[in-house]
């Protein structure tokens, strides 16, 4: 069976022919940023239109290099890689939809999120050498017990937006989707406390009284960009998209010094960070006292986010192992 797999890829390798991924769309934004890559993308999509067998949706401009499959044809489909995104799609969703054959082909699992379980001995849910794990955060592989599995850090990679950071709103701005929802952890208390000293608007799905609705991702840019400063207030969660989405556009970024965002943001050079939520008021207030000083620290913000989180080194880093694992299969 093996055997048949290889040859396959062999084939496929031979004719120079882009590489077939196979996944689950589960983080809209981040399958879209992972799409500008050399490769051909496979998602599934069911009747129910369930969690990850959504299709590609309505809301990202997904090139043409991203299929739709039916989740009932996915078995009778070649492909040369498995991407798992979920403990789900790891645990029961490849042995619903996917064939022998294929759960035996080059395997890796995308780690979006950190334990949520105690951080220090929460144990990952892969624990198989021949399935590479990818941490999107150096604070995420870190804090996970990853057993035998191999790991390795991809750090985000977000496109250089159109359009040019203004400022003139005299506001800050949260993006987070569901936050009365989600509590503490993404930050309610926090959000409601800066509230009461700074004016703070909210967008994101299911914001319900506390914010301004959804903003659509392609129209984002251009809502956000008007906004003196960016602020997250989230106590425990991956890097959001969102912030390396904001110092792109060459925002100044306020937010609590916890996970990765304690290594993102230089204080007082590309924005401020502190556990401390009355000194961060303190300079959201500087922010809006300073405009000018605003638009440098966000400068800096951009140059950072450039040399970090550019669509160009990002895609290179998830070609490059799509084909390592390829290889390292080829080998066994």
């Amino acid at each position: 069976m093996k055997e048949q797999v290889l040859d396959q890829i062999d084939a496929a390798v031979t004719a120079d022919l882009p590489l077939r991924i196979f996944t689950w769309h589960i983080h809209g934004s981040y399958l879209f940023y992972l799409s500008q890559g050399n490769y051909e993308i496979f998602i599934p999509v069911n009747y129910s239109r369930s969690e990850g067998y959504y299709g590609k949706g309505e809301t990202f401009p997904f090139g043409d290099n991203v299929h739709e499959i039916p989740a009932g044809e996915v078995r009778n489909t070649p492909f040369d890689v498995i991407l798992f995104q979920t403990d789900e799609n790891y645990l029961a969703d490849q042995y619903d939809i996917l064939s022998k054959a294929q759960r035996r082909l080059p395997r890796i699992f995308l780690e979006h999120d950190p334990p949520w379980d105690h951080p220090a001995i929460a144990k990952h849910p892969v624990n198989d050498p021949e399935v590479v794990v990818v941490h999107v955060t150096h604070f995420n592989r870190l804090m996970w017990d990853n057993q035998v599995s191999d790991t390795i850090v991809i750090e985000h990679g977000v496109t250089l937006p159109s359009v040019q950071y203004s400022g003139t709103i005299n506001r800050g701005i949260v993006v987070i989707n569901n936050l009365p929802k989600r509590g503490r952890l993404l930050g309610l208390d926090i959000f409601n406390e800066v509230k009461k000293h700074i004016p703070l608007d909210l967008v994101g799905m299911g914001t319900g009284k506390l914010g301004l609705g959804e903003v659509l991702h392609p129209e984002l840019p251009a809502f956000l960009s008007q906004y003196r400063f960016f602020f997250n207030p989230i106590r425990y969660t991956s890097l959001g998209l969102a912030v390396c989405e904001a110092m792109m556009l060459g925002m100044p970024i306020v937010g609590l010094a916890t996970t990765e965002m304690a290594v993102t943001i230089k204080n007082g050079y590309s924005g401020f960070i502190d556990t401390n939520v009355d000194k961060l008021i303190e300079k959201m207030q500087y922010l809006l006292n300073y405009p000018d000083a605003a638009a440098v620290m966000g400068q800096n913000a951009k140059e950072a986010a450039s040399s970090r989180f550019n669509i160009i080194r990002f895609t290179a880093e998830w070609e490059s192992l799509f084909h390592q694992v390829i290889q390292n299969y080829s080998h066994e």
